[in-house]
C-alpha cells in the first residue's frame, strides 16, 4: 500500500485550493475530511477527487454532528445531541442519524465523524458542550446507539469519539492539551462506559488529544500505547479502524512526529494534518513497516466495502425534502427553569443579546414574537420585561465558552434595571454566568429556526416546555 493512503487531509471550501486537493488525490491519499461548502460545492468536490484518485474507492468524511447545517449554509441545522438528551427520545436520535446519513450520502460523503460519546460533566469544558448527549452514561449510550442505527440505516459509516472521553476537562484540545486526572479503574467506571457498550456498533474509533497522566504521563491518548493499544485494542478487544483526531490541533506538538507515534500505537488513519504533503514525504523517508501498511489497508478496505454496499446514493431532492423533524424535536427538548408568565399581544418587551459570534442570529425568535403582536425594543436604560438572548456557542480554537467580560457587565446592568427578566439560551446552557441569578430561563440547546420558533410559542403560552436538563447547572 502507498503510504499516502494513511493520510486523510482536510479540505476547507473557499480556502483550500482545489488543485492542491486534486494533487493529493492523485498522490493516493485515503480520503478527505470536508469543512464548509454548499451542497453544490460538496457534491462537485467529492466527484472531482474521486475521478482522479488511483484508489478503487476514496473515503470522504465530515464532522456532521448536528447534521450538515453546522457546516453548510444551505442545509438544515439538526438538533444538537444535548437537545436530544433533554428530549430523552431514542426515536428522535435514530431519525437524526438517518437524516444525516441520507443528506451526507446524497453529496458523496460516506463517513460521519459522530456520535460524540464524551460526557457533559464539566461546565467549563469549552469544546464538548452541546455536542454531548448529557452527563449520564446510560442516557448517552441509549441515544448514541439509536443515532448509530439511524446512520447505518441511511448507509453512512460512523466514528465514535473522542476515546477515552474528555468531557471532564477544561481545555480545548484545538488550543492546548487537556489533562484528565483519572486512573485506569476510574475511566472504566465513568468515561469509558459509553465506548465499552457501543464498540460493537463502531465502524471506527477516533482517539482524543488528551493526557491521562496516571496512565501515561508523557503521551496523549492519541499517541499512547497504554491507551490506544493496551486499553482499546487489548482490554476492550476492539478490532476495527482507529484514527487520530485532527493532527493540526495544537494539543500534540510536531505533527510529523505525532503521526509516527500514532502509527506505532496501532492507529490506521492519520486525520487532517496541517501539511499533508510534508507528512507523506516524512513517512516515505521513515519507510513505514509493511505490517503497519497492511493493517491500515485492511481496515480502510473494510470501510470502503461497507460504503459501497450501502447501495445507490439518494438524490438531493429526496434527501433534503421538507421535514418536521426539527420542529418535533424542539417540542420535546426545550427546558424551562422557573416560572414564566405568558407574554401578551401588545406588550412591550426589551431585549439584550449577549455572546454573539456574528454568525448566530435570533431573528426567527424575534420574528415569531413580533408576528404575535409583541413590541420588541433593544434594552437601553430600564425595562418592565427583559428578554436576555444568549447566543454563545462552543467554537473550536476559542478556548472558552464563557461570556466576554463586557457582555457580563451589560447583562448585570440590564438585570439591575429590569422588573422581570427571562433568558432564552439558544446554545450553550452554561453560557449564562451563575452570579447573574436569572431565575427564569428557556434552554433550547440549539439555535435552529424551529427551536427558536418553538421557544417563542412557549414564551407566548401557546406551548409547554417538555424537556428535562440532561446536565447539572
Amino acid at each position: 500500500m502507498n503510504v499516502a493512503r494513511l493520510v486523510h487531509p482536510g479540505f476547507w471550501f473557499d480556502k483550500t485550493p482545489l488543485k492542491d486537493a486534486l494533487h493529493l488525490a492523485k498522490r493516493g491519499v485515503g480520503g478527505f475530511c470536508l469543512y464548509g461548502g454548499t451542497r453544490k460545492q460538496v457534491a462537485a468536490f467529492t466527484a472531482a477527487v474521486r475521478a482522479v484518485s488511483p484508489l478503487d474507492y476514496l473515503l470522504i468524511s465530515a464532522d456532521y454532528e448536528d447534521g450538515l447545517g453546522r457546516w453548510l449554509p444551505d442545509a438544515p441545522l439538526l438538533p444538537s445531541n444535548m437537545a436530544l438528551g433533554a428530549a430523552n427520545d431514542e426515536n428522535l436520535a435514530y431519525e437524526k442519524g438517518l437524516i444525516t446519513a441520507q443528506q451526507a450520502r446524497s453529496l458523496g460523503v460516506d463517513w460521519v465523524f459522530a456520535p460524540v460519546l464524551d460526557l457533559a460533566n464539566n461546565p467549563l469544558n469549552p469544546i464538548v458542550n452541546t455536542r454531548s448527549f448529557g452527563k449520564n452514561p446510560k442516557r448517552v449510550i441509549r441515544l448514541a446507539r439509536a443515532f448509530i442505527k439511524g446512520l447505518s440505516q441511511g448507509g453512512a459509516l460512523n466514528s465514535i469519539k473522542h476515546f477515552p472521553g474528555h468531557g471532564d476537562t477544561t481545555t480545548d484540545s484545538h488550543v492546548a492539551l487537556p489533562i484528565l486526572q483519572r486512573s485506569e479503574k476510574e475511566i472504566f467506571e465513568r468515561e469509558l462506559v459509553p465506548f465499552q457498550n457501543l464498540l460493537p456498533l463502531a465502524d471506527s474509533v477516533m482517539l482524543g488529544h488528551l493526557l491521562l497522566p496516571q496512565i501515561d504521563a508523557k503521551k496523549p491518548a492519541s499517541l499512547s500505547s497504554a491507551i490506544a493499544k493496551n486499553i482499546l485494542r487489548q482490554r476492550l478487544n476492539y478490532k476495527g479502524c482507529v484514527l487520530t483526531d485532527a493532527l493540526l490541533m495544537k494539543a500534540i506538538g510536531n505533527e510529523n512526529e505525532a503521526a509516527w507515534h500514532a502509527l506505532k500505537t496501532g492507529v490506521n488513519i492519520l486525520l487532517v494534518p496541517q501539511n499533508p504533503n510534508k507528512l507523506i514525504d516524512f513517512l516515505e523517508k521513515k519507510k513505514v513497516p509493511a505490517t503497519i501498511l497492511a493493517r491500515s489497508e485492511k481496515q480502510q478496505n473494510i470501510l470502503c466495502d461497507k460504503a459501497r454496499q450501502a447501495g445507490p446514493r439518494p438524490t438531493q431532492k429526496d434527501a433534503f425534502a421538507p421535514s418536521d423533524f426539527v420542529r418535533r424535536s424542539a417540542q420535546k427538548a426545550i427546558v424551562l427553569r422557573g416560572t414564566l408568565p405568558a407574554l401578551k399581544p401588545g406588550q412591550t418587551v426589551h431585549f439584550l443579546e449577549i455572546g454573539s459570534d456574528g454568525k448566530t442570529s435570533a431573528a426567527p425568535l424575534f420574528n415569531a414574537l413580533k408576528k404575535a403582536g409583541i413590541c420588541l425594543k433593544p434594552f437601553t436604560r430600564q425595562a418592565d420585561c427583559l428578554l436576555v438572548i444568549s447566543l454563545r456557542r462552543y467554537k473550536a480554537f476559542r478556548g472558552s465558552v464563557s461570556l466576554e467580560e463586557q457582555d457580563e457587565i451589560r447583562l448585570q446592568k440590564a438585570l439591575q434595571n429590569s422588573r422581570f427578566s427571562v433568558a432564552v439560551v439558544l446554545a450553550s446552557p452554561w453560557a449564562l454566568p451563575q452570579k447573574a441569578h436569572i431565575k427564569t430561563a428557556l434552554f433550547t440547546f440549539s439555535p435552529a429556526p424551529d427551536f427558536q420558533k418553538t421557544a417563542a410559542e412557549i414564551l407566548l403560552g401557546k406551548q409547554k416546555a417538555h424537556g428535562k436538563l440532561p446536565i447539572s447547572l
